[in-house]
């Protein structure tokens, strides 16, 4: 899978604002960082994605609509997204988390991807980050089974896919 390269479709109005130079700042490199719009930015991805899955699953269990949403907001889909978007150059970081390589570390691009996301809703409102984050997902979502499969067997779909954590059964 592929994304789109972050920057490149971040909407204009959010390019050169302090925000976006905020959200691409870790703590590391300044008392203006990430971490608020972080906050921020995890709720409205997961607002996102839990509406979009509730109206592309209208018959779906809520358990099978979360495993969905788990599957694709964590920190390995996020740093995914943000490695694949070109995000890493772009990262603002100190000296020691640079030179430990900070930027190719998951927990961070997925952080600064996060605070995009917060950014870009703060600057332009809901229906310009959803448009973002729709596109930024566009593949992902699209590898989802449909509502017929996902009645067949949500687990067994995802275990077959490459690049998935495979969940035990408990």
């Amino acid at each position: 899978m592929s994304a789109p390269d972050i920057l490149a479709v971040v909407p204009p109005q959010v390019v050169g604002t302090t925000r976006l130079e905020e959200a691409l700042t870790h703590r590391s490199a300044g008392t203006r960082h990430n971490e608020r719009l972080e906050y921020l930015g995890d709720a409205v991805l997961g607002l996102i994605i839990a509406g979009t899955l509730y109206e592309r699953f209208p018959d779906a269990p809520e358990g099978d609509l979360s495993r969905l949403r788990a599957a694709l907001v964590n920190r390995q889909a996020l740093s995914e997204l943000a490695r694949e978007g070109g995000l890493g150059g772009h990262v603002r970081l100190g000296q020691g988390e640079r030179k430990s390589g900070g930027a190719r570390r998951d927990s961070i691009l997925s952080d600064v991807l996060e605070a995009i996301i917060g950014a870009v809703h703060l600057e332009c409102g809901f229906d310009a980050v959803r448009d973002f984050v729709l596109r930024l997902y566009k593949t992902r979502l699209e590898a989802l089974p449909d509502a017929e499969q996902l009645k067949d067997g949500f687990q067994r779909h995802m275990n077959s896919r490459p690049g998935h954590i495979r969940r035990s059964a408990s």
